[in-house]
Order: C-alpha cells, then structure tokens, then sequence
C-alpha cells in the first residue's frame, strides 16, 4: 500500500528524490482542452512524474475533448503528520455540518485496522494542515472523533472535524472537496492530489478491480490507474479528482512496487474466477462513491441507512 511515512520514509526519499525539496513550489495544473492536456504531462514530467504510454496520452486527449475540464489544484485538501487526506462534502451536507476530513484507514493514528476490523465513533483530536490552492498551509483543523475507519472491502478513515464548512470558509477561504454519488467510469481523466507531498499526479483511470489483494487486506471494484499515476509512500489518503467534474471519485492507496504477488507493498488483482494477475509498477484506489450511501444528516455515518454497504463492525 501506499504506506505511511513512518513506516516507509527511507524508501520515499529514495523514490522522491528531489521532489520534497521542491514540494513548497509545486502548483496545480489546470488544463484546458487537448493543448492543456499535452502541458499537463509535460509538466509531469518535469515533477519526475511519468508521462505514459501514447496510448494514455491519446486517451486523455479523447477525454478531454468530451467536455471542459475543470481546474484541479490543492485547495481543500490536507497533509497529516504521515498521509495525505481532504475536506470533503457529501451530496447531503449542510453548511453548518461538521466538516468531514478523509484519509486511507492505513493513515490512523492507532495502527492499521485488522482484517474484519471496523471502527467508529471514537475520540480523536488529530489535527490536519488545511492547503490553500497554491499548496500554502492556510489552517489547522482538528478532529473530534473517528467517525468511521476500516480497511475491509475498501480502504478509509472519516474523520469529524470541530468547525462547521461555513466556518471553514469564512476563517480560510477555502471550500471542501465534493464527493461524487456516482461510480466511477473507465477512461476519465483524473488527478491524484497529494497533500503531503504538494504534488499533483495526472493520468486516467485504467479499469477496474474485481478483488484486489494485499497482504491479509482483500478490496472489492478498486480503481487501477494507467502507469503516469506512480504515487510514492506519503501519497496514501491522496483525492482522486475527475477533472471533467471537479469531484472526488476515489482515494489514493496502493501499488504493486516489485512485483511480487498479494504481499504487503505488492497487491495482486483477483477476478471472478479467481485467476491472479500481478502488474508491476502499476497503482490502485478505493472507490468511494458508496460512503454518500452511508451519511445523513448532520454529516453523521449511519451503516443502518437502507442502501449503505460498507463493512460494518
């Protein structure tokens, strides 16, 4: 998985190289039209990221050109002390809801939860560094609960914040993140927005995951990206934005970094049938367009709503 720092920092620095010293001057890219498209990758890769196959390329070009793509940068969202993380909005907030921050269930602060393990409702005061959209700290938020955290079927932890959306954006300026309802469709472009590291990954989304299997962790319909999306440990809790909607359609997880089959680091597709496939180099996200399923009012997490369906304790 797209571990946190703790546990990974050597090998970020050496995946990362010079990139965290430059990390305090990285921008969004905002593309605009098939043109904008070729400036994103070239900037990619000058951020060390790849820029993919021209296959990749034709297919964001194609993408593009169905609509205007809309400007995706990092205000909204957040660094944690060893994950990336955003303020997201559900379909059914309010603005006097309390804001929701949202991160992988591999970032908590307590330890990865355990295969089945499901937590919510407990206290927490984590705090989070709240980016405006040039990457600038504008803010500490702070939690007051884990609402909800599992590393079971999916990979996310949701966290209740102490200030309300209004509030947010009346002290900062800023705006949360909207979570899309919908489920994701193969071929979008997407950013992968990482706050910790300030750096924005482009590509698109690839497919998707029957059952994807790491370690004693197995996730069902996860999200595989085309290879210009090579996220590095620290990238974990990263938005994974759909630059025709601006929304967010999944978040940030893993990838298969030496190939090997279903370890931890190195997760391995599962199909239908239970054939196996490894793809070296290759990353993954965790769909999150069932959480909208699971909240009412208030911003509350409630399992019981009639057509939620994540894990439950």
């Amino acid at each position: 998985m797209r571990r946190p720092l703790v546990g990974a920092l050597t090998t970020t620095l050496l995946l990362a190289g010079a990139t965290m010293a430059g990390a305090g001057t990285a921008t969004a890219v905002s593309p605009d039209g098939g043109a904008a498209a070729a400036a994103a990758a070239t900037a990619a890769a000058g951020s060390g990221a790849s820029t993919g196959t021209d296959a990749e390329a034709k297919a964001s070009a194609s993408a593009y050109a169905k609509g205007t793509p809309k400007a995706v940068d990092f205000a909204g969202t957040v660094a944690l002390s060893n994950c990336s993380g955003s303020l997201i909005r559900l379909p059914s907030s309010s603005d006097n809801d309390p804001g929701l921050v949202m991160t992988n269930g591999h970032c908590l602060e307590t330890g990865m939860p355990g295969p089945g393990d499901v937590i919510t409702d407990k206290p927490s005061t984590r705090t989070f560094s709240l980016l405006d959209s040039s990457a600038n700290k504008v803010a500490t938020l702070r939690a007051t609960k884990i609402s909800y955290a599992t590393m079971t079927d999916t990979d996310v932890t949701l966290y209740e914040l102490n200030t309300t959306y209004a509030q947010i954006k009346q002290r900062y300026g800023i705006n949360a993140l909207s979570l899309s309802a919908d489920h994701p469709v193969s071929g979008t472009p997407i950013k992968v927005v990482s706050g910790f590291w300030k750096r924005i990954y482009s590509c698109n989304i690839d497919g998707f995951v029957y059952r994807l299997r790491e370690g004693d962790w197995t996730w069902k319909d996860s999200l595989r990206y085309t290879p210009s999306c090579n996220t590095i440990g620290g990238t974990s809790g990263s938005p994974v934005i759909d630059t025709n909607t601006g929304k967010v359609v999944a978040i940030n997880n893993t990838g298969n970094e030496s190939g090997e089959r279903c370890t931890m680091n190195n997760p391995c597709e599962v199909d239908e049938n239970g054939q196996v496939t490894v793809r070296k180099g290759i990353n993954y996200a965790q769909e999150t367009y069932g959480i909208a399923k699971c909240i009412k009012a208030g911003n509350k997490v409630d399992l019981s709503l009639p057509d939620c369906a994540l894990p439950k304790p």
